[in-house]
């Protein structure tokens, strides 16, 4: 079992029963005498996407989960959920909409990439690429001036979520978003 300080992002821990995916981690080092760092994970849970911070001294050990990540693609959604399939052996994973939580608003047909969690042969969350491309359906029209200032304006893409994109950005073009922050990073 690995110490704190040894924990990447991105890995799974289980604490107090519940299984998080590492999504951040803060350092600090306490100036005083005798201060040990700490490390201040800020963690989602598994399943359910609960979202919460933990803070551990840099010798505590982290009880890493027990569980498979298995790369698999988008295929579609029912009435039980999203059906993924996994990449390798072509079965498939269904996962609920609260299995999936908030990472629904960046799936798209065909989307590759992602990582469906299994723990005990039950598949439980998923873990997305960092960025996708999405296709802006509606935001408002491009104001005159809006390369002379760095402005932001709301757009809504094609899966229904919103995001804040620059002035420039018009209906119908495609761009990237961070699927951690939900922030715009460029055209694609």
């Amino acid at each position: 079992m690995p110490k704190a300080s040894e924990v990447k992002r991105g890995q799974v821990i289980e604490h107090d029963g519940t299984v998080f995916a590492i999504r951040q981690i803060d350092r600090s080092a306490p100036t005083a005498r005798g201060g040990g760092t700490l490390y201040r994970f800020k963690v989602q849970g598994i399943p359910g996407g609960e979202r919460r911070e933990l803070t551990f001294k840099g010798d505590d050990i982290v009880r890493e989960a027990d569980l498979v990540r298995r790369q698999s693609t988008y295929s579609y959604r029912d009435a039980d959920g999203f059906v993924f399939m996994d990449d390798e052996d072509f079965s498939q994973y269904i996962l609920s909409e609260n299995d999936i939580g908030d990472a629904a608003g960046y799936i798209t047909d065909g989307l590759e990439g992602i990582y469906v969690l299994v723990i005990a042969d039950t598949p439980v969350a998923i873990d997305l690429p960092q960025s996708v491309v999405l296709e802006v359906t509606d935001t408002a029209p491009v104001m005159k001036g809006a390369t002379a200032t760095k402005s932001n304006k709301p757009a809504t893409l094609e899966t229904g979520i919103e995001v804040m994109v620059p002035d420039y950005i018009t209906p119908g073009e495609k761009i990237k978003v961070n699927t951690e922050s939900g922030e715009f990073m460029s055209r694609a």
